[in-house]
């Protein structure tokens, strides 16, 4: 073959190292899994923290053995679907609309809010990915970390508490560079579109949830003694008498409180016993309500009391009857004791 005849096969491999990417790239990514905080104590004394990762995979078409792709992303973090800030602190809620205060970092550290948008502050977390970019095409991946914290001392109600993020409040922006020889400079921004090979947006492409739960919890308990007082021969009239059950539960906890039947009880007949002379009884029974109709006993949606904690102390009123006697009731003293079970 003469040397004119191979000039311009020469020519045309020379222009086509020179000319312009024509290749496309497209950045996806994986869904996190929860971010579970796991169970909060009302007013922990430490912060609580948890991390979820997910993975952000950008790829090119093929170009030519010498290709090479970079990328600059802004992986974006809204508000969260119940909350309405980014800082100082996001909110989750529960059931009730209850919050708990929790935050979300770009670093283990914790110094750096994640935030949404590019240039605003708190501003999203930046992740480069550069590649090389054979003739059947390249890809770069990174995985990307989500860093949560929920501080301590809060006040909290008891409850599941949860906040989604999707759709707007997961943001994808990512501009890139492709070339043919040599390797490409990544992007000045996320934000860019001149002077760049091409730039995109995506929302809701990595939806996950932030949860966190507060057990159920009672404490401080407080009871008074029923004095039925003293009596002279026979009951000659009902002897109606109180006596309290005090206690603290966090905000929310549903509690139900039980009184079992006593020591001497005759079936369900609550009896007081003689101190001295174990053959005799004094009947009496314990009430839910003023009125004595309802008495306070030990089966579940039968004849518990049921409530709800307010996160301060609360006091319930036990109303005490002693009937009317049949007849003279022996001299001396008489008591019985009543276990209280509370379950929340």
């Amino acid at each position: 073959m003469s040397l004119r005849a191979w000039l311009p096969w020469l020519l045309l491999v020379a222009l086509g190292v020179a000319g312009a990417a024509r290749a496309d790239t497209t950045c996806t990514t994986t869904t996190p899994v929860t971010l579970a905080f796991g169970n909060i104590t009302n007013a922990a004394g430490t912060p609580t923290p948890s991390t979820t990762t997910f993975k952000i995979t950008c790829n090119t078409a093929g170009l030519s053995l010498l290709a090479t792709a970079s990328v600059r992303a802004c992986v974006g973090l809204g508000t969260g679907s119940t909350g309405t800030t980014l800082s100082p602190l996001r909110q989750m809620t529960n059931a009730s609309g209850d919050p708990m205060s929790y935050q979300l970092y770009t670093t283990a550290a914790g110094g750096t809010i994640w935030g949404l948008t590019p240039g605003a502050s708190p501003a999203p977390l930046v992740v480069d990915l550069n590649y090389s970019v054979p003739v059947l095409g390249g890809s770069g991946e990174a995985t990307v970390v989500i860093y949560g914290q929920v501080p301590a001392l809060q006040t909290l109600s008891s409850g599941g508490y949860s906040s989604a993020f999707s759709l707007a409040n997961v943001r994808l922006e990512y501009a890139f560079n492709e070339v043919l020889l040599g390797t490409a400079t990544a992007p000045p921004l996320c934000t860019s579109v001149s002077g760049v090979t091409g730039h995109k947006v995506a929302t809701g492409g990595f939806p996950f949830t932030v949860t966190a739960n507060v057990l159920p919890q009672c404490s401080t308990y407080v009871t008074t003694d029923m004095d039925f007082g003293s009596n002279a021969g026979a009951i000659a009239a009902n002897i109606d008498r109180t006596s309290t059950i005090g206690l603290t539960c966090l905000n929310r906890t549903a509690y139900t409180v039980a009184l079992d039947n006593g020591l001497h009880a005759s079936g369900t007949v609550r009896r007081m016993q003689h101190t001295t002379n174990p053959a005799w009884f004094i009947p009496y029974e314990l009430y839910s309500d003023s009125s004595r109709s309802q008495r306070w006993g030990s089966t579940v949606n039968v004849d518990v009391v049921a409530s709800t904690g307010n996160g301060g102390a609360q006091q319930l009123t036990v109303y005490g009857r002693a009937p009317a006697s049949v007849g003279p009731v022996a001299a001396g003293s008489y008591n019985d004791q009543i276990k209280v079970t509370i379950t929340y």
